[in-house]
């Protein structure tokens, strides 16, 4: 089964109300290592991503990518919004006016994404960021390319989820966390858990 604009938009609502759900254990598990803000900003930039979405839909995968993108850069401070918004650009210009999405398309999505955020965030494996959540999803996609795009998007959020446990006992090396340096050790990044958490919602949403 394909995926159109309307359902990379229903996945898109999906992971705007997963955020929103857990919004207050992103901003508690930011607060030792950062600002306090992961969960706020987010929760606040899918929120206009859903209401433009409500305004209109666009006419294609990719183009329902670009305006989450452009919306998340715009709306979202912090690391965040840059972050997620490079990702979903990079999707989108992979995807160019496709009409419909098949499994090898979702992953060759997903492995723009992941680009993406190194080449913004400058950030790979072990530095306890959303890369160390997001390259094991990417992997595990790929794995299950040939059992369709739900089943990959659940073997991807499998893979993130213990790509963001990942990172607890690790010492960041990216971001505000890095100053802390030893300190940073014993606490889940939140951007890996909200990457987790979006796949999460995009597998079930994808059901």
């Amino acid at each position: 089964m394909g995926c159109g604009a309307a359902d990379v938009a229903n996945l898109l609502r999906a992971g705007a109300a997963t955020i929103a759900e857990h919004r207050v254990e992103l901003i508690d598990l930011d607060r030792p290592i950062g600002d306090a803000d992961h969960g706020e900003n987010l929760n606040r930039g899918f929120g206009f991503v859903v209401s433009t979405l409500d305004t209109a839909v666009p006419e294609t995968p990719g183009g329902v990518l670009k305006l989450a993108a452009t919306t998340l850069i715009s709306k979202v401070g912090g690391a965040a919004g840059p972050l997620y918004g490079t990702a979903f650009l990079r999707v989108a210009t992979t995807l160019g006016d496709r009409p419909d999405l098949d499994a090898s398309a979702v992953v060759e999505a997903l492995r723009a994404a992941l680009a993406g955020v190194v080449a913004r965030g400058k950030a790979e494996v072990g530095d306890a960021t959303m890369v160390d959540a997001l390259t094991p999803a990417v992997a595990a996609a790929e794995a299950a390319e040939n059992d369709g795009i739900a089943a990959l998007l659940s073997a991807a959020a499998d893979a993130a989820d213990q790509g963001a446990e990942s990172t607890e006992p690790l010492i960041a090396r990216k971001g505000r966390a890095s100053y802390l340096g030893e300190r940073s050790v014993g606490h889940v990044d939140p951007g890996a858990r909200s990457t987790a958490l979006l796949l999460r919602a995009f597998a079930e949403a994808a059901r």
